[in-house]
């Protein structure tokens, strides 16, 4: 289980995030959504005990982040936004440096590495240095890395950025199954397609606060007839939707405009073609 309470991280006079409170229980996958610089990266760091809190609380499996840090850190594997990280290391020193880490034995660890290279298809590469790997392979090293050890919450910060598709494929279904086996998985992605095939809970973040956090069933349901891009605009209260709201009403007023114009136009080219007789000026000049 996760649990972050009231949790504000501040960089000088820039709040990134501002009491966000968030939990996950298990058997689900969570996707973590938001706009650029929404907090997304920063809310993770704090979970993962990477950034402490200024305020508030993070909790992973009953360990506080806080008073037990390593024992909360042992509950999860975190896949971060960047990749490029130990790079003059070979693929296959950064596995065992992380195993080392986590303490996988020996006997385990083989077996689980020749199942994840066949899986990524990076059996041919291991051997290489992460410094000669594209950012599709280092990330596929940095995920077989983080699953090595079994963990029983998945964090991962945008993990399917730079794979190919039979990758993301794979990961994607991996997450399915880790899920269908009672355990946690929480993931950001700006791909909001993605996220309606593979979560079960969403979370949407913007400006450092709580935008919507619950089904994405739900979520459709209070937006009947929009479409999942119209939906985030709106919920992220999006500039793009209101100057697209904007842009309508200027349109409308335009329109209207032209619309008086064009009967204006009507009345006058009316009047200058009539008999000054036909409107009673006869009358007029009697009645005078």
């Amino acid at each position: 289980m996760i649990q972050l309470t009231n949790a504000t991280k501040r960089f000088g006079d820039k709040t990134a995030v501002d009491h966000f409170s968030m939990k996950l229980e298990p058997g689900t996958i969570t996707g973590f959504i938001g706009p650029n610089g929404a907090g997304k990266t920063t809310t993770l760091r704090m979970l993962t005990g990477v950034l402490e809190p200024d305020e508030g609380s993070v909790e992973i499996n009953g360990y506080d982040m806080k008073e037990h840090p390593i024992e909360a850190k042992k509950q999860f594997g975190f896949i971060s936004d960047n990749p490029d990280l130990f790079t003059p290391l070979k693929g296959v020193e950064y596995v065992n440096f992380i195993c080392d880490i986590y303490q996988v034995p020996e006997e385990v660890r083989a077996q689980r590495l020749d199942g994840l290279l066949d899986e990524f298809e990076m059996r041919d590469a291991i051997g290489d240095k992460l410094g000669t790997y594209s950012h599709g392979m280092r990330q596929k090293v940095h995920i077989i890395a983080t699953l090595m050890h079994d963990p029983d919450l998945w964090i991962m910060d945008e993990p399917m950025t730079g794979l190919d598709p039979q990758s993301s494929y794979i990961l994607k279904r991996k997450m399915r199954q880790h899920a269908e086996k009672g355990n946690t998985v929480l993931f950001s992605t700006h791909v909001l397609e993605v996220a309606e095939k593979l979560c079960d809970h969403i979370v949407i973040i913007a400006k450092g606060r709580e935008a919507y956090n619950g089904t994405l069933e739900a979520l459709k349901a209070q937006y009947p007839d929009t479409s999942l891009e119209e939906i985030f605009l709106e919920v992220t209260g999006s500039r793009v939707h209101e100057q697209e709201e904007m842009g309508a009403f200027a349109s409308g007023r335009d329109a209207a405009a032209v619309e008086a114009m064009e009967v204006d136009s009507v009345w006058s080219d009316a009047a200058d073609e009539a008999d000054p007789n036909a409107f009673g000026a006869s009358d007029v000049s009697e009645g005078e």
